[in-house]
């Protein structure tokens, strides 16, 4: 194989690798948190890579939205107290996230909030209320799950 073709395949795996690679960066999403009020659920997908929730709301400007928002897979939220039935069609929450910075009608969970006031938040850029993963954004030691406490809930 000569030089040529040894660089069109490094060139060809960069262009097929690199989105890959970017997939779990948060670079896309506004810094800040957007929020909707008295938002409709209107799918949930319990599915893998990431659960993903559809909701119509109003945005700041009164206009109506359809969003798609992005959470962690469901093998992580059921940690934190996650549930399939966690979310049905119809319900009405607030959400909370961080949109994309290109204008898509879409983003990153931060939290949701249920009709009865209950939290549920994200793993990566929500936080973990109650501590079940002992995760808090603010603490950047505790990104790392403690292994006793693991131990524990098994």
């Amino acid at each position: 194989m000569n030089a040529r073709h040894i660089a069109s395949a490094v060139g060809l795996f960069t262009l097929l690798a690199g989105p890959a690679l970017a997939h779990h960066g948060n670079a896309a999403y506004d810094d800040k948190i957007t929020e909707f009020k008295n938002a409709t659920v209107t799918r949930f997908l319990w599915s893998n890579p990431h659960a993903l929730i559809d909701f119509d709301a109003v945005d700041a400007s009164g206009k109506p939205v359809h969003m798609v928002v992005e959470t962690a897979a469901p093998q992580a939220l059921r940690l934190i107290g996650w549930e399939k039935s966690s979310l049905s069609v119809g319900d009405k929450i607030t959400v909370r996230m961080y949109v994309s910075k290109n204008g898509n009608p879409a983003g990153r969970l931060q939290k949701i909030v249920l009709a009865d006031g209950t939290e549920l938040h994200d793993t990566q850029l929500g936080g973990d209320e109650g501590g079940k993963t002992r995760y808090d954004p603010e603490d950047r030691k505790s990104t790392r799950l403690n292994s006793s406490h693991m131990s524990e809930s098994r």
